[in-house]
C-alpha cells in the first residue's frame, strides 16, 4: 500500500490534520474520508471556494495518495497553500462566515442609525427654517390694542333716535371684571373651558375635537383656544391653510407671553364678531337687547355666549328660535363646567322664548333703503358718518303695528301673508316705511323693491289725462261692454250702468269708463301724465294701462299721488335730511328741490273732488277719517293677487299694499277692504298733532 503524499509544509500538514480530526470526532462513516460542508479549500492565490465538495473514495488498487479507512489526507493541489485552522478546532470556514455575518449585521445597524440621525438633524433644520419663514411673514403685532375697522354709518330718525348702524360697530371697552361673571363663564364653558390652565394651545381639547370629528365623519367641534381665536381675529385672515394655522399657533404663544389671561379674555370680549356688523359684547348687548353688557341677565349672557360659533345663524333678531336653542346648549355647558347649578340653568331657560328674543327693530327696511341711496349723496363712504333721516318714529311705530295686527287677525282667513306701507309728507319726505311684516324674517323691502300691478289705483292718472284733454268731473261716458281688438274688459261687479259721470265712474271703479276715458285722452297722454306725476317704472303703451296692468312699486305710486295733496307740485320721495361726519361737519343738507309743477291747479282741484267721492261714497269708505278731508283710490289686480289703497289729506299721503310674495291669489281681498282699514289706522297716527286742512 502506497503511503499518502505528505504535505509540502507544516501549515498544510496542520490544516489537513485538523480537518481529519474534525471528521474523525464526528464518529461518522468509518469506511471512508468525508469533508464537512463548512470546510473550504484555499487556492495558492488566496481565493476561497464558496462550496465544499465531498472527497470521493479512490478506487481500490490505484495510486494517487488515497487513504483507506479515513487514515490518509488527499494531496493538495499544486500551488495551493493551506490555511491555518481557526482557534478552537472545528471546520476552517464556519467560524469565519459567522464572524463576517455578524460584522455585516453590525455594519447595517450602524448605517441605519447614522442615516436616522442625519435625517433627524436635517428634519429639525428644515422645520426650523419653515417656522422661521412663517415667523418672518407674521403680521405686525405691536398694535394689538389698536382697532382697525371699516367706516361706520349711523342712521337716525328725525328726532335723533338711532335706527340702525352699518359697517364695523364697536361698543365701549369692557373688561372681564366690568361684566357679570356669568358672561365670561358662558363664553369659556362653550369655547375654551381650560383657558386658565393651558399655555395658549389646548392639547386635550384638540385631541377631543379630533375624536369627535372622526366619529361624526365631519367637522362638528373645533380645537382652537380663546387665545388662538384672538390671534386669528386680530392679525390673520380666515384662510384654511397650513401657513395660517402655524402662524396662529405662533401668535397664540406670543400673546400668552405678552398678556395675562384676564387681558387676553378682555381683548376677546371687545373684539369678537357677533353678527349684524357689531364687534364686542357691549355693542352686541346694545344691538340685540338694548342694554349694556354690564347689565345683561343670565339668559342674555347665554345668547351672547352662543353667537361665536355662527353669528348670523344664531342672531337673536333674525333667527330667535335658533338663538334660543343655542342658548340652552350654552346653559347646559355652564352646568357641566361647574359654573351653574341645574336649577339656575332651568330658571334662565324660561326666558328663552322666541317672542322674548324678538326685539322690535323699527324702521329697518327704511334704514336699508337709505343706505342703498347714500352713495348718491356722498360717493364712497371713507369715514364715519351720521345720517339724519325724515322718519317719524311715532308714525313708523303706528304703521308697523297696523300692518302686523291686520296680518295677524285677518290675514290667515283672507290668505294674505305680506303687506307694505309708506307715509309721505307733502314735500315727499318719507315719514314711515314698512317693507314687510317682519324684518328679521325677510329683509326684502316690498315698499320699494316689489313690482306689482296697481289695478284701479292707477286710474287717477287716466282721469287726470282726460281732464287735461277737456273733460270735466261731470262729463258722461258710457258704462257698457267694450272690446278693443281681442280684449274685452269687464267691470268688477259684472253690472253696467249706462252713461255715468267721470266722478261716479272713478268712485265706483268702473273699468269700461276708464278704458273709454283712456281712448278719448289717448294712451300717450295717459302715459305722460303718469310719468309726470311721479311713476318712474315703465308704463305700457296700450289701453290696458287704464286698468293698472303696468307694474310699479308702492313708493312710486304713493309719491305720484303727492301732487294731488300739495296743489300740483311733483316730488321725489326722499329719506335723508342731513349727513354729518363724526366730528360734526355737515357734508349734506336737504335744501328742497323737485320736478316743479306737474299739474294745473284746476286739474288738481277737480281730481280732489273726484277722489274725495271715492272715500265718501265709493269703494274707499273704510278709509274715512272723521273731521278730515280724505281722498284716495283703491286698487285690486287680477284674481285678487294685489290689493292697494293710496290716499291723502292736506298733511300726509299714505299707501298700503297687501298680497303674497309668490303672487298667489288672496281670498277676495280688495283694496277697499283690509288695505283701506289699515290705511285709516296709520293715517290716524300721521294726522295726530296736525290741524285739519282742506285739500287744494
Amino acid at each position: 500500500m502506497q503511503k499518502a503524499q505528505m504535505p509540502k509544509n507544516a501549515n498544510e500538514s496542520q490544516r489537513a490534520t485538523g480537518t481529519f480530526a474534525a471528521v474523525g470526532e464526528g464518529g461518522g462513516d468509518s469506511g471512508g474520508l468525508r469533508v464537512s460542508r463548512e470546510d473550504r479549500l484555499v487556492t495558492s492565490g488566496g481565493g476561497r471556494r464558496d462550496s465544499a465538495r465531498p472527497v470521493r473514495r479512490p478506487a481500490k488498487g490505484r495510486d494517487g495518495g488515497g487513504a483507506r479507512d479515513g487514515g490518509g489526507d488527499p494531496p493538495p493541489r499544486k500551488g495551493t497553500a493551506p490555511k491555518k485552522p481557526r482557534r478552537g478546532g472545528g471546520g476552517t470556514g464556519g467560524g469565519k462566515a459567522k464572524a463576517a455575518g455578524g460584522k455585516r449585521r453590525r455594519s447595517w445597524g450602524w448605517r441605519l442609525v447614522r442615516w436616522g440621525l442625519t435625517l433627524a438633524v436635517w428634519g429639525v433644520v428644515a422645520g426650523l427654517a419653515v417656522l422661521g419663514w412663517f415667523a418672518y411673514d407674521l403680521p405686525r403685532v405691536d398694535d394689538v390694542e389698536v382697532i382697525t375697522r371699516r367706516p361706520g354709518v349711523t342712521v337716525t330718525a328725525a328726532d335723533g333716535t338711532q335706527l340702525a348702524s352699518f359697517g364695523d360697530v364697536y361698543g365701549a371697552v369692557v373688561t372681564v371684571h366690568d361684566v357679570p361673571p356669568y358672561l365670561p363663564q358662558a363664553i369659556l364653558a362653550t369655547e375654551d373651558r381650560r383657558f386658565y390652565s393651558h399655555f395658549g394651545l389646548d392639547v386635550f381639547g384638540l385631541a377631543r375635537a379630533m375624536v369627535v370629528n372622526l366619529r361624526a365623519g365631519r367637522v362638528v367641534q373645533g380645537g382652537s383656544t380663546i387665545t388662538q381665536q384672538v390671534a386669528k381675529n386680530l392679525f390673520l385672515t380666515h384662510d384654511r391653510t397650513l401657513k395660517r394655522k402655524v402662524q396662529e399657533v405662533l401668535l397664540a404663544l406670543w400673546l400668552e407671553q405678552r398678556f395675562t389671561k384676564d387681558q387676553i379674555l378682555t381683548i376677546y370680549l371687545n373684539r369678537v364678531y357677533l353678527g349684524a356688523g357689531v364687534y364686542g359684547m357691549e355693542a352686541a348687548a346694545q344691538r340685540y337687547f338694548g342694554v349694556s353688557a354690564r347689565g345683561v341677565g343670565l339668559w342674555q349672557a347665554a345668547v351672547l355666549g352662543g353667537l361665536m360659533k355662527a353669528p348670523s345663524r344664531f342672531n337673536p333678531i333674525a333667527n330667535p328660535d335658533l338663538a334660543a336653542g343655542r342658548a340652552r346648549e350654552v346653559l347646559q355647558n355652564m352646568v357641566e363646567a361647574g359654573w351653574l347649578e341645574p336649577a339656575q340653568a332651568q330658571a334662565a331657560a324660561q326666558g328663552l322664548t322666541v317672542e322674548g328674543l324678538r326685539r322690535s327693530t323699527p324702521g329697518r327696511h327704511f334704514a336699508d333703503w337709505v343706505m342703498d341711496n347714500l352713495d348718491g349723496y356722498v360717493g364712497q363712504v371713507d369715514q364715519d358718518l351720521t345720517v339724519m333721516t325724515t322718519l317719524d318714529p311715532r308714525v313708523q311705530a303706528a304703521a308697523e303695528a297696523a300692518v302686523a295686527e291686520a296680518l295677524a287677525t285677518e290675514g290667515p282667513a283672507l290668505k294674505v301673508t305680506q303687506a307694505a306701507a309708506v307715509v309721505l309728507a307733502p314735500d315727499g319726505a318719507v315719514r314711515a316705511m314698512v317693507g314687510g311684516r317682519d324684518y328679521g324674517s325677510s329683509q326684502f323691502n316690498r315698499a320699494v323693491q316689489a313690482l306689482r300691478q296697481p289695478g284701479s289705483a292707477f286710474k287717477p292718472f287716466v282721469f287726470a289725462a282726460a281732464l287735461e284733454a277737456g273733460y270735466g268731473p261731470d262729463s258722461l261716458l258710457d258704462d257698457a261692454p267694450i272690446t278693443v281688438g281681442k280684449w274685452s274688459p269687464e267691470n268688477f261687479t259684472g253690472r253696467y250702468l249706462g252713461p255715468i259721470t267721470l266722478t261716479k265712474a272713478l268712485a265706483e271703479s268702473v273699468n269700461t269708463v276708464a278704458v273709454r276715458a283712456a281712448q278719448e285722452a289717448g294712451v300717450d297722454r295717459v302715459r305722460r301724465a303718469a310719468m309726470r306725476f311721479g311713476i318712474t317704472t315703465p308704463v305700457g303703451k296700450d289701453l290696458s294701462i287704464a286698468l293698472g296692468t303696468s307694474e310699479t312699486t308702492l313708493l312710486d305710486l304713493t309719491g305720484a299721488y303727492v301732487p294731488f295733496a300739495n296743489g300740483g307740485w311733483g316730488v321725489v320721495p326722499y329719506g335723508i335730511a342731513e349727513i354729518r361726519t363724526r366730528d360734526g361737519q355737515v357734508i349734506y343738507k336737504r335744501a328742497g328741490g323737485g320736478p316743479g309743477r306737474v299739474a294745473d291747479p284746476a286739474v288738481v282741484m277737480d281730481m280732489n273732488r273726484m277722489l274725495r267721492a271715492v272715500v265718501t261714497s265709493g269703494t274707499g269708505r273704510a278709509a274715512a277719517l272723521p273731521g278730515r278731508e280724505v281722498a284716495g283710490k283703491s286698487g285690486t289686480s287680477q284674481a285678487n293677487r294685489d290689493a292697494w289703497f293710496v290716499g291723502y289729506t292736506a298733511n300726509a299721503v299714505a299707501g298700503v299694499w297687501m298680497g303674497n310674495d309668490n303672487g298667489a291669489p288672496t281670498a277676495n281681498v280688495t283694496g277697499g277692504g283690509l288695505p283701506a282699514k289699515t290705511w285709516k289706522r296709520i293715517m290716524e297716527a300721521a294726522e295726530a298733532g296736525y290741524p285739519a286742512r282742506p285739500l287744494p
